[in-house]
């Protein structure tokens, strides 16, 4: 579990929520919904752009923070060189800062959020180039079909109203035999806050109302990938588990990381005694060893654009290990040693750089 070791003061609390108040870390004007749209993306840029302003902003960015460094431990995975790379939804540069001159040659971020994007960190590795642009990471205007040898995204495409369109943008503008490599928030995440909020306004109002967006299952990635034309395609998914003191550090810490609830259709208020129920019943249903767990679902993926050098699966029967040894290979140095000279021989440790 992470532990949320400095939660923002008392007062912070006092001052988001000391009566009948909005939930929105923004301007709560709304733009008036398309047909089919679940989120308000000007919302959504309302909050980036009103949460990279705040002081504790960076003290928030754990989750995305090592999300991204797992998007980025992918890359290195690769045998192949990625001259232009497109980081879709960077933040304030999560994958960025951990890739290397070895992996990548150049990297456009692009996020909707001109306060986050102008603020992205740059690569460790101070010979790759890094070009930064305001671009809505839903539309992906101003890019052109077969253009990019590597697509990332972390943390954003949870936000994204039409995912199949999306991916299919996104297998556009990518060139044959490359890869699409991201991670996103999947179904059950937050269901600690979610139950605590429901069972609250059920207690003090009757009924309930929507105050944590919805997500995607993690089931259904790998089929919106496939029908967006991308192929050897792997997903995996893990849960993430963060300690909070209670649950106002938690609501306060998800606007300071601009991952408030933004669909067209959510309660903008939350009242006073639904919020100290909702405490009261997080803290007597999930709460344990004096903490408030918060699960996050992730859902990572990598998916290939077909052309004639991706990759191909092994065939059916061709290992020489069985996975019941794998702890006597982690364990021996020199088994280790001699697998890594047979992949090299085969070409797996070879980088084309053309």
């Amino acid at each position: 579990m992470i532990t949320r070791l400095k939660p923002p003061s008392n007062s912070c609390f006092l001052r988001l929520f000391s009566s009948s108040c909005h939930v929105d870390s923004a301007s709560t004007s709304s733009s008036q919904p398309s047909q089919n749209e679940v989120f308000d993306r000007e919302m959504k840029r309302k909050q980036r752009d009103w949460a990279v302003r705040q002081p504790d902003f960076k003290a928030a960015q754990y989750l995305k923070e090592e999300i991204g460094w797992r998007v980025a431990d992918k890359v290195f995975d690769l045998t192949k060189f990625n001259p232009l790379v497109l980081d879709i939804g960077c933040g304030i540069g999560h994958i960025t800062p951990h890739l290397i001159k070895e992996n990548v040659g150049k990297i456009i971020q692009v996020d909707m959020s001109g306060g986050m994007a102008q603020s992205s960190a740059s690569c460790d590795d101070s010979e790759v180039e890094v070009e930064r642009r305001t671009v809505d990471e839903e539309t992906l205007e101003g890019f052109q079909k077969n253009q990019f040898d590597l697509l990332l995204t972390s943390m954003s495409a949870h936000w994204i109203n039409q995912l199949p369109q999306w991916m299919r943008k996104c297998n556009e503008i990518l060139k044959p035999d490359c890869p699409f490599i991201g991670s996103m928030l999947a179904e059950d995440t937050l269901y600690e806050l979610r139950c605590s909020l429901q069972l609250a306004e059920l207690e003090r109002l009757g009924g309930v109302s929507s105050h944590v967006s919805p997500f995607v299952r993690s089931q259904d990635v790998g089929g919106l990938l496939s029908s967006a034309g991308f192929d050897m395609i792997t997903l995996d998914s893990d849960e993430i588990e963060v300690g909070y003191p209670n649950i106002f550090a938690l609501m306060y810490d998800l606007q300071l990381m601009a991952e408030s609830h933004c669909t067209h259709r959510r309660n903008r208020t939350i009242r006073r005694d639904v919020l100290i129920a909702a405490e009261a019943i997080y803290q007597s249903m999930y709460s344990k060893d004096g903490k408030y767990p918060a699960t996050f679902k992730i859902v990572s993926f990598i998916g290939w654009k077909p052309g004639p050098n991706m990759p191909k699966a092994a065939k059916r029967g061709s290992q020489q290990l069985s996975l019941k040894d794998i702890g006597k290979i982690v364990e021996d140095p020199e088994m280790m040693k001699k697998m890594s000279e047979q992949g090299a021989g085969k070409g797996g440790g070879k980088k084309n750089h053309n």
